[in-house]
């Protein structure tokens, strides 16, 4: 039970505060990896002996992606509209290119943010196929579904006027039958977590009404969160820790039944008993990497990219899994499935945070590049999100993580 605004304390607003940023998603992360490194987690133990083959064998996956090291981008989902060899971004930007620049900035923005927020895990099942005939699994297939979703005009209010948008009244009616047609979802293509996608998105529409500082106050738009995060840029540069605190304040009420601080709905915040509440802010990150993508392009120059984290999901997670650095402790870990709460995937959740910052030294060291020309969303990209995909493909059919998680379609 949630107590009254005026019972709530100053140490609850500061730990509601603080939860709200990736550096407590460090910390708390740190705190779980030192209790693994003494053999005082229930769940798994570290062996990072077997670190730096692993951080050779994301090299490879690497270096065969890009050749040029020094060309990979960074990990947006803009590099999944692109799968199948087809420039769908380079379409899109085509066809707004007769629009105002700040327009063309909120197509991008409400594009990568519905999407983003459509990308949790689909299942093993689940495909798409698009107008080519080409289909897609995954968040490939999940990405190219929300790419037609919103280009066709299904998000806007009038799409005959205005159609790469996505709208407040369009969202709010939004159904799960209806996204359901949309990612062609049948019972022999069943999609996980249907309705929670839905919900999500139903509340993103309720959201852009409620908070005009962010989406505007007259003819709101998802997309002018690009306008409010331009406001908070000073002398043309915005902290990447700026970007996450905007999505995090303007976004944060869309997530279902999460727990609560200081009247403030903490989103991917899971309470552990060793360390209590550990953050994660999974979607939120990976939608912080992919707007600052046109922010960038707008001719914002981001900054401070590496005080994001990993992500915690379970292709960089059951990299470090099948690698042999994280170790389950007992079979159940790998054979049974798991709630997204219980102690066994927070724990593996917070120790790939560590993990990851720990592999992308080695891999930059292989690489001969530092942290500034190689950050954490280009060794994501590279890298450590590619490589966990393809040595889960080596180890199992179908590529499936090592450890199954019961999953409402709103957190990987």
């Amino acid at each position: 039970m949630t107590r009254p605004a005026a019972e709530t304390t100053p140490a609850e607003i500061a730990e509601a505060k603080y939860l709200a940023t990736a550096r407590a998603v460090r910390d708390r992360a740190q705190a779980l990896y030192e209790l693994a490194e003494r053999g005082d987690l229930a769940n798994f133990s570290v062996d990072e002996t077997r670190l730096a083959p692993l951080a050779e064998y994301v090299v490879g996956v690497t270096r065969a992606a890009y050749p040029d090291v020094r060309a990979i981008p960074s990990h947006t989902r803009f590099r999944h509209f692109d799968v199948g060899g087809i420039d769908r971004v380079a379409r899109l930007d085509a066809r707004l290119a007769g629009l105002p620049p700040s327009d063309q900035l909120c197509a991008k923005f409400e594009l990568a943010i519905t999407s983003v927020l459509l990308d949790a895990g689909a299942g093993e099942r689940w495909a798409y196929r698009d107008a080519s005939g080409h289909t897609h699994t995954r968040s490939e297939g999940l990405a190219v579904a929300s790419y037609d979703l919103f280009v066709g005009g299904a998000l806007s209010d009038d799409p005959a006027r205005a159609t790469y948008r996505a709208d407040a009244a369009t969202l709010t009616r939004l159904g799960a039958d209806d996204l359901g047609r949309a990612f062609q979802v049948r019972a022999d293509n069943p999609l996980v977590g249907l309705e929670g996608r839905a919900s999500i998105l139903r509340r993103l529409g309720e959201v852009i009404t409620r908070k005009p500082e962010f989406f505007g106050a007259t003819s709101p738009r998802l997309g002018h969160l690009a306008i409010y995060l331009l406001g908070q840029a000073r002398a043309g540069s915005l902290p990447a820790s700026a970007v996450l605190a905007g999505v995090l304040d303007a976004l944060g009420d869309i997530w279902p039944g999460r727990e609560v601080c200081a009247g403030k709905n903490l989103g991917d915040v899971w309470t552990h008993p060793a360390v209590g509440r550990v953050p994660f802010h999974k979607l939120s990150q990976w939608l912080t990497y992919s707007l600052c993508e046109p922010l960038e392009q707008s001719g914002v120059r981001i900054t401070e990219a590496n005080e994001l984290t990993g992500l915690a999901e379970y292709r960089n997670g059951g990299l470090f899994v099948d690698g042999g650095v994280l170790v389950p402790k007992h079979p159940g870990v790998v054979s049974e499935t798991h709630e997204v709460s219980s102690p066994v995937v927070v724990e593996w959740r917070a120790l790939s945070i560590i993990l990851l910052d720990k592999i992308a030294v080695e891999i930059r060291r292989l690489l001969g590049l530092g942290a500034d020309e190689l950050p954490l969303a280009k060794v994501l990209e590279g890298g450590t999100w590619r490589a966990g995909r393809q040595l889960a493909a080596e180890r199992r059919q179908g590529g499936v993580p090592p450890i199954r998680v019961r999953s409402d379609g709103t957190v990987f």
